[in-house]
């Protein structure tokens, strides 16, 4: 069953209120539910509603707040099964992945954004003694919410990198209005469902289930956008932002490069690389997407690996512990996972272990180690996002970096070696958001530590402080307690002032123009 928007349904302006979409199961194929499809009359009732929601919330104050979030996590910890079997249903990934990362990451994220926004926000005070126009006056930066955040969501991740977004916005003092892929709603509407139950007022939390023109729709209303998903809708999230005149943040693609040197712990460097290649499916925009090793690992590395991915079990997940490798969750993504292993395989490359669809119920594509790959090569170039792993042999590090820096993305890489020092330099020559060394993906759990790409893999950063502050508009005051009744370079000019002030400039800024 095809949901509403792979059906070309209506448009969000035309659709009517009680138009509905489908939600699958691409594990099995079952139709789970249906969900309404909100039209831009919906879109701008939800806004009114979080504009008139926004203040109170506001008011609350940081820990306010901070009492909602923290009820917030402790109801996902008592519901647990439940929410890690919404995620499962409509992802078709394992339960292990939905745990890890929707159920954990987003437990963590709630509980740091209540402890850290105050930190974060709190007015800030400026030095002024530094400038004579400014000497005893105080100078502060303030932190205030935009007022009503828009957040669009994707399907990989349906609560950590949808809902995991909201959680900053509404510790800042927003409203906020999620649109959730369309594939995979049914975790956001948990959400919400959870945020009511924890005391979240009427109106700062909404959910607008619903397509492409959905999302177009909620760009219009809100004062700040979050995307998370491929780059081609990025760049048109970012148009309409322009056109809006609002803020804009986008985490887009990622091909990011594993760099395996002759050092590395190789055992260490194979098992992480089948993880963080497979894990999800393979469908995560930090995943391992190609490998460089040098050469006289080489050999040792692609046995280790190909050992591993061989005995990965794959299919819909009957319980906990049941399967490695879920479920493509996007209907389109399995045909370009397939293009991206068939154009290798056109131009060279061999397949150790994997390589095709699988057939029979659901939407699987088999873990799949491909060698002889090399630039020409869609799987090198693109994102594939999905259970692939190329490898490469490259001569020595120089060469793996220069190939690690050939592509238009720059989201994350690792590098892999026992020379932590010439790891951490290697690291700084790679052109990416985020670098690991001895490590991958890990990072993401790192809060406090910002997370964004360069290049064509987006704008602005998750975590840290501009993982919350994005959200808000800076304030800056400048506050005189004592004055003199008129300052010296008020009206009425005169020459002898004017010379005494350009005197006075030479007497400050003097010293350092001859150095």
């Amino acid at each position: 069953m095809a949901s509403a928007t792979r059906q070309g349904p209506a448009k969000a302006d035309e659709a009517p209120a009680t138009a509905k979409f489908a939600v699958e199961n691409p594990a099995t194929g079952d139709v789970i539910t249906e969900v309404p499809l909100l039209g831009a009359r919906d879109l701008r009732a939800m806004a009114r509603a979080a504009r008139a929601a926004q203040p109170d919330w506001e008011a609350l104050g940081f820990e306010g707040r901070a009492r909602v979030l923290r009820r917030a996590q402790k109801w996902m910890l008592d519901n647990a099964e439940r929410i890690i079997g919404v995620v499962v249903s409509e992802s078709g990934k394992t339960h292990e992945d939905a745990q890890l990362a929707d159920l954990g990451y987003t437990v963590a994220a709630l509980g740091f954004w209540a402890r850290e926004a105050p930190d974060y926000l709190s007015d800030e005070r400026v030095p002024s003694w530094n400038n004579p126009a400014t000497a005893g006056k105080r100078l502060i930066i303030r932190y205030a919410p935009v007022g009503v955040v828009g957040v669009i969501g994707p399907w990989n991740y349906p609560i950590a990198n949808s809902f995991g977004d909201c959680i900053p916005a509404l510790a800042a003092g927003n409203s906020v209005i999620l649109k959730p892929s369309e594939v995979t709603p049914l975790s956001s509407l948990l959400m919400a469902e959870m945020m009511r139950e924890c005391g979240l007022p009427e109106g700062v939390f909404q959910v607008a289930t619903g397509d492409g023109s959905t999302g177009a729709a909620l760009i219009g209303e809100v004062d700040c956008m979050m995307f998370t998903g491929s780059a081609k809708t990025g760049k048109s999230v970012m148009k309409a932002a322009a056109d809006a005149l609002i803020s804009c943040y986008l985490e887009l693609g990622g091909n990011d490069p594993m760099i395996v040197c002759a050092d590395a712990d190789v055992e260490r460097a194979a098992n992480a690389a089948a993880f963080y290649s497979m894990n999800n499916g393979g469908q995560v925009c930090i995943s391992v997407e190609r490998v460089y090793v040098e050469e006289p690992v080489y050999d040792e590395f692609v046995s280790r690996v190909t050992d591993n991915v061989r005995r990965l079990r794959q299919g819909a997940p009957s319980g906990v512990g049941t399967v490695e490798v879920g479920a493509v969750t996007f209907p389109p993504q399995l045909e370009i996972v397939a293009s991206h292993v068939r154009d290798a395989l056109e131009k060279g490359a061999k397949v150790l272990v994997g390589g095709h669809p699988r057939s029979g119920q659901g939407r699987f594509f088999e873990p799949t180690v491909l060698v002889d790959v090399d630039h020409t090569m869609r799987i090198m170039q693109e994102e594939t996002f999905g259970p692939t792993l190329p490898i490469m042999k490259v001569a020595d590090a120089e060469q793996a970096v220069a190939l690690a820096n050939d592509s238009s993305y720059g989201l994350q890489a690792s590098v892999w070696t026992s020379d932590v020092k010439r790891g951490e330099a290697l690291a700084r020559r790679i052109e990416a958001g985020v670098v690991c060394v001895n490590d991958a993906q890990i990072n993401y759990t790192a809060l406090n530590l910002p997370m964004g790409g360069w290049k064509a893999s987006g704008l602005g950063t998750r975590h840290g402080a501009n993982g919350i502050r994005k959200y808000c508009k800076v304030q800056s005051l400048l506050i005189t307690r004592r004055a003199l009744k008129r300052e010296p370079f008020m009206f009425p000019y005169r020459a002898g002032r004017t010379l005494m002030l350009r005197r006075f400039l030479r007497l400050l800024y003097g010293r350092g123009s001859r150095d």
